[in-house]
């Protein structure tokens, strides 16, 4: 019972976490700028990912609080995150504050916490198949 409580923990901080930052940017009039950084990048469609990011960070996180499909969510959250780390914090190295800034080491923790999460939830095989 201890153990399912704190994956029930980390899965809500996690939940809430990413909540944070969907509705922060859809508040804050972030998605346009969002966007048309991603179209600097070379992403010809960049509005509609940071669109759909958005979403899927507000309505990703409310099924996720929810335990809904928990592994392809975590899974989703991982792959955006590490498109993250790859195009904003690996440029400015491993830390986050200290002895760098903006680096990469929150979004790993981020990415691992939401992996272990996703696959605590993962459905397993009956007993019987293989």
């Amino acid at each position: 019972m201890r153990d399912e409580t704190l994956w029930t923990v980390l899965r809500l901080t996690l939940a809430g976490l990413l909540a944070a930052h969907g509705w922060a940017r859809l508040l804050g009039n972030g998605i346009e700028p969002f966007g048309a950084w991603l179209n600097d990048q070379g992403f010809m469609i960049g509005h509609a990912i940071a669109w759909s990011v958005t979403i899927y960070e507000i309505a990703g996180t409310a099924l996720l609080a929810a335990k809904w499909h928990v592994f392809p969510l975590t899974v989703g959250f991982s792959l955006i995150y590490l498109a993250g780390l790859f195009l904003v914090h690996l440029p400015s190295g491993w830390f986050v504050v200290g002895l760098g800034r903006n680096g990469m080491e929150y979004g790993v923790l981020l990415i691992v916490a939401l992996l272990c999460v996703g696959l605590h939830h993962r459905r397993r095989p009956s007993a019987g198949r293989r």
